[in-house]
């Protein structure tokens, strides 16, 4: 298979080709992390990325990949195979956090970088980060750990195994096997209502919605409805995710994060992390987060301490919980911002 990796850039490669920065995304997220010329619509970390921001397109070459086993762009289950002329489905490759770091390496070959002068990864894009800076040690000057953990733990595994069982439970999902334009939308809904929860933080909840009742009517039709207003939240955006990503794709990316361990590299994360060549790094975790607990954002910046001579923890006190990186501003943009004003 010779996969189709999609990206977009922001920013000039200068003349001595070390101002690329890369950028891992999370599950979701396509490689529009930005507005620019071509597409100016806004993208999933408008406000850190871009002119005068803490990812500077001013200084640095910005590269964003859509991760290989997605569904905007890069090539995945939704694809079609080249050799049969039907889409991959469940005839994907099982699908490893390693797999999309060597695809980010590829996306280096392409436009001629040997160096970088930082991998930035939030969330699963973290574990791609720190999997790439163990794959390739001489290609990255510098990583940016943002939500992430060396390794998926019980909790968090627990967690999107449910989601996934969900998705394939649904019967419209037919092993995998649902036409295109009838998916297994139940089951998506109801993952991603899972995840939303568990995305947020219980004291957010409370603060956001406290006890607050739904204007919706109950009717015979639709019984026990929503009686409260985060039920109401979270069908809202069980709906906007259903249609935009597929669910094969889901359940690929999904497991990927729940298989990668960075010990597999070595036998042990201390022996992984020597492999680093890293001059510097930054790990941010977030107090309320329930997938990447601050504990793992710990172990992670106490490995990183042996091998690395500028190691930065920062830990957030954001009531968000794991999303904070994508609403949390004014805690987030000064951090990363100083991490990149270094000379």
């Amino acid at each position: 298979m010779q996969p189709v990796l999609a990206y977009e850039t922001w920013g000039e490669l200068n003349a001595e080709r070390d101002n690329a920065v890369l950028v891992f995304t999370g599950l979701s997220p396509s490689a529009h992390m930005a507005c620019s010329a071509e597409d100016p619509s806004a993208g999933w970390w408008e406000d850190m990325a871009g002119p005068d921001k803490p990812l500077d397109s001013n200084r640095f070459f910005l590269i964003c990949m859509n991760s290989l086993g997605s569904c905007f762009g890069s090539t995945g289950p939704a694809s079609i195979d080249p050799e049969t002329n039907h889409h991959y489905r469940l005839n994907f490759p099982v699908l490893c956090i390693e797999d999309i770091a060597r695809a980010g390496a590829e996306v280096l070959n392409g436009l001629g970088i040997s160096q970088l002068y930082a991998t930035v990864g939030v969330s699963m894009g973290g574990m791609t980060g720190l999997a790439f800076s163990i794959l390739y040690p001489a290609r990255t000057r510098s990583l940016v750990s943002i939500s992430a953990s060396a390794r998926a733990r019980p909790f968090a595994i627990a967690l999107r195994s449910i989601q996934r069982e969900i998705i394939r439970r649904d019967p419209a999902w037919q092993k995998g096997r649902y036409p295109y334009t009838a998916p297994p939308v139940n089951g998506m809904k109801l993952a991603r209502k899972l995840g939303m929860v568990s995305y947020r933080s219980a004291a957010e909840w409370q603060q956001r919605f406290g006890r607050e009742r739904s204007t919706e009517e109950t009717t015979e039709e639709k019984p026990f409805r929503h009686d409260f207003e985060v039920e109401s939240y979270l069908e809202h955006h069980a709906n906007r995710f259903v249609g935009s990503f597929d669910p094969n794709c889901y359940l690929y990316l999904s497991r990927a994060m729940d298989l990668f361990d960075a010990a597999d590299h070595g036998g042990s994360l201390e022996a992984a992390c020597a492999r680093l060549e890293l001059e510097r790094a930054l790990v941010i975790g977030v107090e309320t987060d329930l997938l990447f607990p601050i504990e793992q954002q710990q172990e992670l910046a106490d490995l990183l301490y042996d091998v690395v001579a500028e190691v930065t923890f920062k830990t957030m006190p954001s009531l968000q919980g794991h999303d904070a990186f994508l609403v949390d501003m004014k805690r987030f943009r000064p951090v990363i911002a100083e991490f990149f004003r270094h000379e």
